[in-house]
């Protein structure tokens, strides 16, 4: 299958993702992040036994791809899982749209880790991406201070959810150019397992792994079978032969996905210049991937 169509599919099940996430509001998000990481890890677990036997990671492979696991795999999909139980606050394609902000930190981070340079006009294009992004959260501009801050915490929740698994992007194909996509989406559950684990000791949310209902399984599940751990791998297959520009503009089916969904399924419509804001931050995205033709513009 094309490349481009696998990544397509891909963008295409993210932007399905705050259906399913959503529904468990009831949860903890880190019960969330570990229990669809556990889920996904056994599902993946026999593919990835396989390739394990013939192929091996050299140290700073093992540190890139214990990096991508902590930031990706739990604290990035930590803050998203929590702008997304925050729709009650902010439109849930504003969470979307507010991930379009990734390229900037996977191309900074590529200088930092690969050496990659930095241009002048990169700094033009993602400080338009960062203003067009202010006004996608906030409606003409004006910043939504009700509902005790938590209008601005879903933002930000948002946002912090994009420089996590930007600034993981440049690690994962660093590892990726060397491996098979389903040695490395493998990997990547099987570390954030355990670190998740941890985060859900630290942050008191034992007890909650055991009051999680069938139901809530069930979606968990789902989850794993569809938006969570076989989206990524599609995600890889398809990157692994396509170039960087045409990924970035067929990874656009992702947010456009939400505003659809946000618009039949839930009967919002954003303000006038959210709409504009969202077309030139997207633009913005896109000549800012174009910049680099080593960091791909991934959404996790």
């Amino acid at each position: 299958m094309p490349g481009p169509l696998l990544i397509f599919i891909a963008a295409i099940l993210w932007g399905l993702d705050g259906i399913l996430r959503r529904t468990l509001f009831t949860l903890p998000p880190i019960t969330i992040v570990f229990y669809e990481h556990l889920i996904g890890a056994i599902l993946i677990f026999p593919f990835f036994w396989q390739a394990w036997k013939t192929q091996k990671l050299t140290p700073r492979e093992w540190s890139a791809m214990g990096t991508v696991a902590l930031f990706s795999g739990v604290i990035g999909t930590l803050f998203f899982t929590a702008a997304l139980l925050q729709v009650n606050f902010i439109p849930f394609s504003v969470v979307f749209l507010i991930q379009k902000l990734q390229p900037i930190f996977a191309i900074l981070m590529g200088a930092i880790v690969l050496g990659e340079r930095v241009s002048k006009r990169f700094a033009l294009w993602a400080g338009l991406a960062l203003v067009a992004g202010y006004f996608v959260t906030f409606p003409n501009g004006m910043v939504n201070t009700g509902a005790s801050g938590a209008y601005i915490a879903a933002a930000v929740y948002a946002f912090l959810a994009a420089v996590c698994w930007g600034s993981s992007t440049s690690l994962s194909r660093y590892v990726l150019l060397r491996h098979s996509n389903t040695f490395v989406t493998g990997l990547r559950f099987m570390i954030t397992v355990p670190i998740a684990l941890l985060f859900v000791f630290g942050l008191g949310a034992l007890p909650s792994l055991g009051a999680i209902s069938g139901m809530q399984l069930a979606t968990l599940v789902a989850i794993a079978f569809s938006t969570g751990m076989v989206a990524l791998w599609v995600y890889y297959k398809g990157l692994s032969t396509t170039p960087v520009a045409i990924s970035a503009i067929v990874e656009l089916a992702f947010p456009m996905t939400a505003v659809l969904i946000d618009f039949f399924l839930y009967g919002t419509t954003l303000a006038a210049s959210q709409y504009v804001a969202a077309v030139v931050l997207l633009f913005a995205m896109y000549r800012v991937s174009r910049l680099s033709s080593a960091s791909p513009t991934s959404t996790t």
